[in-house]
């Protein structure tokens, strides 16, 4: 007897709330459109800069080379794309080949437009598109790596977004998703929780006079799956070779994988 298909489902999280699951897209960009101005700034004031870190170390993960192409999704700000290009470059500067390039997609306008630095895009080669991470507007097998840092737990159907990424990769292609996790390491948890409740939300009074999206962000982190759980969801996506790497204790982790075929 065949199994019979999976009906969508009707409610979703939306940090503690729950919400219609065709609501989700709206709600999160209502609290991106809000953030965006100040988004750098808050990501420097709640991790107290160690979010720099954390992509630093990603990067140094993924081992960018000459020529390869990169899809950065939910990647506004462009941190992750010039990490990439200049850490290829690098490679570049020593062996040859040619120039890395990336496409920096996010499916909220204003994360992208804050994301435009002139100074900072200049020799880069960079493209933005305005796209959903669940319907990539791209052929098959178009990239060498795709990356998403701190968007994931927002999207709707993540596994929805997996498929499109292994979709889009290049066979022997990789993938590489930085995301706030969950501390192992019970002592660390409990401390990390109650610093995530009384400082987060203020600090974005105080910085973004936004007391509610970031209300949403420490929330949204609490529902994210645990490490395990989100490796087998890349896995049934069709990634092979996943694992994890726990990055201050686990307060974030990177999660990679390969697409074989």
């Amino acid at each position: 007897m065949s199994a019979s298909p999976k009906t969508p489902k009707e409610t979703i999280d939306f940090g503690f709330e729950t919400v219609r699951t065709e609501d989700k897209q709206g709600r999160v960009k209502q609290v991106f459109d809000s953030v965006a101005r100040d988004y750098d700034r808050m990501n420097d004031a709640m991790s107290v800069g160690l979010h720099r870190v954390w992509k630093d170390m990603a990067i140094t993960t993924l081992n960018p080379q000459p020529g390869e192409r990169l899809l950065d999704v939910a990647g506004g700000t462009g941190d992750i794309a010039r990490r990439f290009i200049k850490a290829a470059d690098t490679v570049r500067d020593r062996r040859g080949g040619e120039t890395a390039s990336a496409v920096i997609l996010d499916i909220n306008d204003e994360m992208l437009l804050a994301g435009i630095d002139p100074k900072k895009d200049a020799g880069l080669s960079l493209s933005r598109v305005c796209a959903n991470a669940q319907i990539l507007p791209f052929e098959d097998a178009q990239f060498d790596v795709v990356t998403i840092a701190y968007g994931i737990r927002n999207v709707t159907d993540r596994l929805a977004a997996l498929r499109e990424f292994h979709r889009v990769l290049k066979p022997g292609g990789r993938l590489g998703v930085l995301e706030f996790s969950t501390p192992p390491e019970p002592l660390i948890r409990k401390f990390y929780d109650a610093y995530s409740f009384a400082v987060i939300p203020r600090l974005g009074q105080a910085i973004a006079g936004d007391r509610d999206s970031y209300q949403y962000l420490v929330e949204s982190i609490r529902k994210f799956p645990k490490q395990a759980q989100f490796v087998a969801l890349i896995e049934e996506a069709g990634f092979a070779k996943v694992g994890w790497t726990d990055y201050s204790a686990g307060v974030t982790a990177f999660h990679t994988g390969w697409k074989i075929t």
